[in-house]
């Protein structure tokens, strides 16, 4: 019908059938930002923030969500993770956090759903720890910025990866 490949013929929503797929390992990496004050940054460096190690917490709450992915996003297949790994760093010039995430699998479909989802919960508990101190706060910039394995091979935000 519209070519998306969740709909069927009569444009219902369907799981895809990955069946007959060949499994390779998939990596892909996404990123996202939180903006916050100056002084928000200052307080989580100092380690005063009122709710604890707040990068620390939000790094760990990517890595829980990766893997909750499925549980979700309706149309999501479960996946065996192999690795997780999501990084914040604080950037003055924002200000604010650079949040990434690495997500990898050896399976039959990709893991971008599984990498968006670390890093907007991983900004989302950023959120949640410094609200009492920053009420300023914006969330944005969440987007895949590269992929690698399975059929349509890889790339990343330069173009098609080798």
């Amino acid at each position: 019908m519209s070519g998306l490949s969740h709909l069927d013929a009569e444009g219902r929503a369907r799981m895809v059938d990955v069946a007959g797929k060949e499994a390779t390992l998939r990596v892909a990496n996404a990123q996202g930002v939180l903006r916050c004050q100056p002084e928000t940054l200052d307080q989580v460096r100092a380690g005063t923030a009122p709710k604890g190690s707040v990068i620390q917490t939000a790094e760990l709450a990517g890595v829980m969500a990766a893997k909750r992915t499925a549980d979700l996003i309706p149309l999501c297949h479960p996946l065996s993770l192999t690795k997780v790994a999501v990084t914040i760093a604080i950037d003055n010039a924002l200000p604010g956090f650079h949040v990434t995430a690495e997500v990898r699998t050896q399976g039959v479909t990709g893991v971008e759903m599984e990498e968006l989802t670390a890093v907007s919960v991983a900004c989302l508990t950023l959120f949640d720890m410094l609200k009492a101190i920053d009420r300023t706060m914006t969330i944005g910039e969440v987007r895949v910025i590269g992929k690698s394995g399975g059929k349509s091979g890889g790339w990343d935000e330069t173009g098609p990866a080798e």
